[in-house]
């Protein structure tokens, strides 16, 4: 126990003004778990109230200060003691004072810019908090709440379709397909394999979604690879002029959208990873990334006028 906590103490508890009616979003925690966690947007207002409850009433609690910070910083994982913030916005909720019953304190941040989706990855975490806080002299109190922000895109116009050739002189020469090179996040990827020239004896093909998250610059630069998912195509040799169709559902895997140069500090990529193995267990590749974007939900009253607009953006463009 510190020789500094006798008198009076508090706890803080953060509440959201429409915690009863938003939505929560299940998030990976750095230990692997998953919680849920209130979810927002860009450009959504971030309010509640702070409640300081005084441990022993009728002592009155001598402060510095009362204020409330929104919070988004990045965290590599290697380099721990620093937090990189990109969002840091601060309002004072009480002058220095001192309280002598529980209060509670209305906060309001309006229409806060959140450039870039909650993540946790191998090396590297994004978070978004709000941090409540009693400064004292000698020992603060303070509160966190972790939320978490999803990034809405729009619907991409143009989406090439994605043709690729694995061949060996004399030997082998497959063609594959795709239907699109971007994909939302509960998508259908859609192809069809072609052999055209087939020598070598194919035991097993499979397709595997590939994330390789990429972190740090310059000397210090990590790669993760995680394979996601494996689709098999075939068990058994093909034949020439045989096509095989895919269909490959993203919604059951643990996807994020793609991330490029977040903050100049990490990149989440995806990549379409065709596997061949013929009997003598060699084994052939070809890799292709794909880009997968996060769709809108239904609009909901209490999103930001531009959230809104985004997202009938999409309403407008699903049959795209």
């Amino acid at each position: 126990m510190s020789f500094f906590s006798f008198g009076q103490s508090a706890e803080i508890d953060v509440v959201l003004n429409d915690a009863e009616t938003r939505k929560k979003a299940e998030h990976k925690t750095e230990d692997g778990k998953k919680d849920k966690y209130f979810l927002f947007y860009d450009g959504e207002t971030v309010s509640g109230k702070v409640n300081v409850t005084l441990k022993n009433p009728g002592k009155r609690l001598e402060h510095q200060g009362i204020k409330i910070e929104f919070v988004g910083q990045i965290e590599l994982y290697y380099d721990r003691g620093n937090h990189h913030e990109f969002v840091s916005l601060v309002k004072d909720l009480a002058r220095p004072g001192e309280i002598t019953q529980s209060q509670t304190f209305d906060f309001e941040f309006t229409h806060v810019e959140k450039p870039y989706e909650s993540y946790t990855g191998q090396n590297v975490k994004l978070r978004y908090f709000l941090r409540a806080t009693v400064i004292r002299r000698l020992n603060d109190i303070s509160k966190e709440m972790d939320i978490v922000v999803h990034t809405l895109s729009t619907y991409p116009e143009l989406n090439s379709s994605i043709k690729m050739e694995v061949g060996i002189e004399d030997c082998l020469h497959i063609e594959f397909e795709y239907n699109k090179s971007k994909y939302h996040l509960k998508d259908v990827i859609v192809g069809k394999i072609y052999f055209l020239l087939v020598r070598i004896k194919i035991k097993h093909m499979e397709i595997d979604i590939i994330k390789r998250e990429t972190t740090g610059t310059g000397p210090s630069v990590y790669h993760e690879n995680d394979t996601i998912a494996k689709y098999e195509i075939m068990d058994g040799a093909p034949v020439r002029g045989e096509s095989i169709p895919i269909r490959l559902f993203l919604a059951g895997y643990d996807l994020t959208p793609t991330m490029r140069d977040i903050n100049k500090k990490f990149s989440v990529r995806y990549y379409l990873n065709l596997v061949l193995i013929d009997e003598e267990e060699r084994r052939y590749f070809k890799q292709q990334e794909i880009t997968l974007w996060r769709k809108g939900d239904v609009v909901r009253k209490s999103m930001s006028h531009q959230a809104a607009i985004a997202s009938q953006r999409f309403e407008g463009s699903e049959s795209g």
